[in-house]
Formats: structure tokens, C-alpha cells, sequence
């Protein structure tokens, strides 16, 4: 512990220690993806079980874009009809009372370090 805090207790060169690791951090997790996907672009995705399977394939783009889109439109559509057509539909009940501003709702209190201010406020007519 003492070696990652850079001494008995967490301290300026902790921060430095951390700053320097989650500003390098990004950059290993990069040039690690690269070496998978260099890897993985020479060999070829490979199934670990050994069996071929060539059976059942769907391409993706007519088949799932398609699906993706309309799913999209169905959660769309439902949430956008509600927005224009009844946006108070889902709302509290509390906001169509008419404001007064010459008058603070009872239920209304400040902080305990405000009360005091509070006081002197109410006080005054």
C-alpha cells in the first residue's frame, strides 16, 4: 500500500501516481484492442469448441438493422404521442395550483443554519 500511495499516507504523490494512471490507463486499453483486432484480423474469429456450424446464418444488415430501426419507431412513437398530445397526463397534481408569491407554503422550511434568517424574515410584515 505504501508503494502505490508513494508514502505512509495519501499525499501529493498519490494523486500524481493516480493522475498518471488513469491518464495512461486509456491509451494501454488502446494499443491493447489493436493487438486483439491484429490478432484477431489474421487468424480469423475461430469457434473454441471445434464444430463447424455454417447452418442458421442471417446477415446483419437487412435482417437486424431492419428489427433495430423498428424497434426504434415503436419506442419512439408511443413516448413522442405522449409528449405532444398529453405532456400534464404524467404530471403532479400540485403544479396547477395557482402561485402566490406573497405567501411561503407551510410545508416549506430552511436548512437549521438558516434558521435563524428564516426568523427574521417571518417577522417582518
Amino acid at each position: 500500500v505504501e508503494w502505490a500511495w508513494g508514502g505512509f499516507s495519501v499525499d501529493n504523490p498519490t494523486l500524481t501516481r493516480f493522475f498518471a494512471l488513469h491518464f495512461l490507463l486509456p491509451f494501454a486499453i488502446a494499443g491493447l484492442t489493436l493487438i486483439h483486432l491484429t490478432f484477431l484480423h489474421e487468424s480469423g474469429s475461430n469457434n473454441p469448441l471445434g464444430i463447424v456450424s455454417n447452418c442458421d446464418k442471417i446477415s446483419f444488415h437487412p435482417y437486424f438493422s431492419l428489427k433495430d430501426i423498428l424497434g426504434f419507431v415503436l419506442m419512439l412513437l408511443p413516448l413522442t404521442t405522449l409528449a405532444l398530445f398529453s405532456p400534464n397526463l404524467l404530471g403532479d397534481p400540485e403544479n396547477f395550483t395557482p402561485a402566490n408569491p406573497l405567501v411561503t407554503p407551510p410545508h416549506i422550511k430552511p436548512e437549521w443554519y438558516f434558521l435563524f434568517a428564516y426568523a427574521i424574515l417571518r417577522s417582518i410584515p
